[in-house]
């Protein structure tokens, strides 16, 4: 299918009088799920490769986490009741008479991804796992082998993947502030700083408002007047983020439900409201580029947790991202681009039964050799999917960041 490639005609987004962004932290609950289920993917993954030689059929993508309860205090609190995490899916269990230990590799994806980004939180005492995987159906398990007759990947499922490129300033702003308050180098200075961080961003009337909510871990707060220091603190670091990106005005609001006067403030044992105050369900979070974008175009589709070989949900999108920032990074005279992708279930997952490409330029005359260096991109990076699974396993394409390789 060769690549349609037209003019993006919609207003850019920096001209619109209002932008939203949001972004769900490394410990919002939602964000949780994600991780987890993509390192229990990735988890499987490895284990297929080493005793099997391949990847075998799994989709482990639909997690729900149950909040526990907590009574935080200045100085330190109890956690009383931990959350529950629960794991659904497809895995593959027994393959040539070998079973695979499904249940122990969740339980030591979650503990150790929770061990390397919750600095307050103990996945031992502090949370409780729960696997609910059963084989996949046969005519996915079948679909999903066959590519090792076809010598291709086959497409598990007719579905879409949206990518777009470059970010704006109130994305990137939203961005790069929660990737630094969760920063190693943060949380070593400012152990108080928990990893549940959410960020709204509103641009409006020439001004960017942040509105933050972080929340913080009472073990390192000693009383009212050290979480309010506390408080103006990630204040002070969001303003020195913003302003590396814009010259705007900003506005910053931390933690805009406390009630300082009652103590009624957003502190907690372990970093997260995940331990009382939240659930969450992977999937209902960020899109690919680690944003929530209703001015951008997106999909609903999910990614975390779906198989990197077959599953179009995850594939898609992945691709759609990479073939945007290659098309701004690539080509000079394109200022923005959306990639649209849609599957064909039981078709080559590199042959997508669309590939619809707009694009922005800065002299819209030189669409003409614009669009044939865009579909021949498109068609690079299209040919390439079967890479995909690999450099997710080592790290070089991911999702919940920008860019994604």
């Amino acid at each position: 299918m060769k690549p349609t490639v037209t003019t993006l005609d919609t207003p850019e987004v920096e001209t619109l009088d209002v932008e939203i962004v949001e972004r769900k932290g490394l410990g919002h609950p939602d964000s949780i799920c994600d991780a987890i289920a993509e390192q229990f993917s990735l988890s499987l993954c490895r284990f297929y490769l080493d005793r099997f030689g391949l990847v075998l059929h799994h989709n482990v993508d639909k997690a729900l986490l149950w909040g526990g309860s907590a009574r935080p205090a200045f100085g330190g609190g109890e956690v009383k009741q931990p959350f529950e995490f629960f794991v659904a899916g497809r895995a593959t269990a027994e393959f040539k008479g070998i079973k695979v230990p499904v249940e122990k590799l969740f339980h030591e994806a979650a503990t150790t991804w929770l061990r390397q980004h919750m600095h307050a939180l103990d996945p031992t005492t502090d949370a409780v796992f729960h696997t609910l995987t059963r084989s996949g159906s046969p005519d996915l398990v079948d679909l999903f082998l066959r590519q090792r007759s076809e010598g291709v990947a086959l497409a598990n499922d007719t579905s879409l993947g949206v990518g777009y490129a470059p970010l704006s300033e109130l994305e990137t702003i939203v961005l790069r502030l929660e990737q630094h308050l969760n920063s190693p180098s943060v949380k070593a200075a400012h152990p108080e700083i928990g990893e549940d961080i959410k960020i709204m961003g509103v641009r409006n009337a020439g001004i960017i408002q942040l509105t933050i909510g972080c929340a913080f871990v009472d073990r390192f707060v000693s009383g009212l007047h050290e979480y309010c220091a506390a408080k103006t603190r990630v204040a002070e670091m969001a303003m020195q983020i913003g302003r590396r990106f814009t010259d705007r005005d900003i506005v910053v609001n931390v933690n805009a439900a406390d009630n300082v006067a009652t103590e009624s403030v957003f502190m907690t044992v372990t970093g997260t409201s995940a331990e009382s105050g939240d659930d969450g369900e992977a999937g209902r979070g960020n899109r690919a580029n680690g944003l929530i974008t209703p001015y951008r175009p997106m999909t609903m589709e999910s990614i975390a947790g779906k198989n990197p070989i077959t599953h179009v949900g995850k594939l898609y999108n992945l691709a759609a991202g990479l073939v945007a920032h290659a098309l701004v990074e690539e080509i000079p005279d394109v200022i923005e681009a959306q990639c649209f992708l849609v599957s064909e279930i039981g078709r080559p997952v590199n042959e997508p039964q669309a590939v619809d490409i707009k694009l922005r330029l800065r002299d819209p005359a030189r669409m003409p050799d614009a669009r044939h260096f865009a579909q021949e991109i498109a068609a690079d990076q299209i040919s390439r999917l079967d890479q995909i699974w690999l450099q997710s396993l080592n790290g070089e394409i991911g999702f919940n960041r920008w860019p994604l390789k």
